[in-house]
């Protein structure tokens, strides 16, 4: 066993990413916070040729040096845009057809282990603000809601950790390896 070297990684270009045939997920940050959640959203974004990121609200843009920090030149091959409110991306979202999925601690929200996401189906995953979460008003903007079930006390995941582990198991039910 050894560990592979860079050049044996098989990565892409920038160029070469933005070619490529992406997944069909939108990730929607509503109102969040902390810059280096962000460049980590964008580091992920790109290790899973997600289409695109939208910042809402406070949410910071590139270029910012603590966002360029964690994303390490992800702001750079991963489509983003702003918009002042979360609501008028999800309005745009679901004109062009995507599926909207608030992931959310609700009263109705399905488990992300039962979640089967469908191959012709477009999506927008929503994650709200570190300490208050997806604000009340984009429920009803939303198709569905999913959970990351939890064992602990906290109950609470970093949000760029909740993107990680809910993009993965996305990536991996549409194209299992």
């Amino acid at each position: 066993m050894r560990k592979l070297k860079n050049e044996e990684l098989g990565r892409k270009t920038i160029e070469e990413f933005k070619e490529a045939a992406k997944e069909p997920i939108v990730i929607v940050l509503d109102n969040v916070r902390s810059l280096n959640n962000i460049g980590s959203i964008f580091r992920t974004a790109d290790a899973f040729l997600i289409e695109a990121i939208y910042l809402c609200g406070i949410t910071a843009q590139p270029p910012h040096k603590d966002i360029q920090k964690t994303a390490l030149g992800a702001t750079e091959s991963v489509t983003w845009k702003h918009f002042t409110t979360t609501k008028d991306a999800l309005i745009e979202l679901k004109e062009a057809g995507y599926k909207i999925i608030i992931i959310e601690q609700i009263d109705k929200s399905i488990s992300l282990a039962d979640f089967i996401p469908q191959q012709v189906t477009k999506y927008a995953l929503v994650f709200g603000n570190e300490i208050t979460g997806i604000d009340d008003s984009l429920l009803p903007y939303s198709d569905e809601c999913i959970e990351i079930f939890q064992r602990g006390t906290k109950h609470s995941l970093n949000i760029a950790v909740s993107v990680g582990i809910v993009v993965w198991d996305f990536c991996n039910k549409l194209n299992p390896i």
